[in-house]
């Protein structure tokens, strides 16, 4: 179902707020994608698309003093950040360090949440790596790696539980989480693991990310918001795409374009109650696709449908 042509009458989600992810004005893989934009000139452009928090990206400060005072000069809060784990191909007592170095960064500014995605043998960064899809998924995890990968997040997900946080996992293209039996698998592997909704990445996988809402609403910790143009997933898939090629080609838009149904969405959202945070995010060529215009219209259809 297109966008475009909602299916149900909007709703208002109480409680949260609507935050940005900066990849909409700068990638953070793929640097000739406006990688080189100034911090301010981000966060000026995402204030005054009305948005109260942003997440981390590559061109922020990792220092609490530093990021608190880039943040403030634009009256926008921390959301929270992507933290890569290799959880099921490194040592665990590193892991666990590194983990706790980014956790503790967002808790000092007020984020509720730690983003998470496993990224041994990842591909989406990668120019040249076809995006696997069906049968030809890849990267995959050996039983043995699953092990690891599975008590690995259990052990940060209590580490994060001692600071007042939850752990959300990021499900990605081209990760080892980018099926659905792998998500599925995951969530029943971590009970205390919470879920990030991000409907652009499971519709590109294939997956009906409204389904995936309603089964797992009660686990869901943080949401993304961007969509998909089918027209662009298909080709990747038929033609055996990188995820470089993918993004330069949009196959990701914001909420209100491409295919994801989000009135049903934010439906299911309002539903369980949910009361964080909803990011809007849509990597894109910003030659092709204006940063600024595109922060403003995804603001505004939030605002339409979603009553906040």
């Amino acid at each position: 179902m297109s966008a475009s042509a909602p299916s149900l009458s909007p709703v208002v989600l109480t409680g949260c707020q609507v935050g940005a992810n900066p990849i909409i004005w700068s990638n953070d893989d793929f640097a000739e994608l406006a990688g080189d934009l100034p911090l301010d000139a981000i966060l000026s452009d995402m204030a005054a698309s009305g948005y109260a928090g942003s997440e981390l990206g590559h061109a922020y400060p990792r220092t609490s003093e530093a990021l608190g005072a880039a943040l403030g000069r634009h009256g926008l809060k921390l959301v929270s950040g992507w933290h890569s784990t290799h959880l099921a191909s490194r040592a665990l007592a590193q892991e666990e360090a590194d983990f706790l170095t980014h956790a503790r960064l967002l808790k000092s500014l007020g984020s509720r949440v730690v983003i998470v995605a496993e990224c041994t043998r990842c591909v989406h960064g990668d120019r040249n790596a076809a995006l696997g899809f069906g049968d030809r998924l890849s990267p995959r995890l050996t039983e043995e790696e699953w092990s690891r990968f599975l008590a690995g997040l259990t052990r940060l997900c209590g580490l994060a539980a001692a600071e007042g946080l939850a752990v959300v996992y990021h499900h990605h293209m081209g990760t080892v989480i980018q099926g659905e039996p792998d998500l599925e698998r995951l969530l029943a592997g971590v009970p205390a693991l919470r879920l990030l909704l991000d409907p652009g990445h499971l519709a590109f996988a294939g997956i009906d990310p409204v389904a995936v809402a309603r089964r797992h609403a009660a686990r869901i910790g943080h949401v993304h918001l961007k969509s998909v143009r089918p027209e662009v997933a298909e080709r990747v898939r038929r033609e055996g795409w990188s995820f470089h090629r993918a993004v330069v080609n949009g196959v990701f838009t914001i909420p209100g374009e491409g295919c994801v149904d989000f009135p049903a969405i934010f439906a299911v959202l309002a539903a369980a109650r949910y009361q964080g945070w909803l990011v809007a995010e849509a990597e894109e060529d910003p030659a092709k696709a204006p940063a600024l215009d595109k922060a403003r219209r995804a603001r505004a259809y939030v605002r339409a449908q979603a009553g906040i």
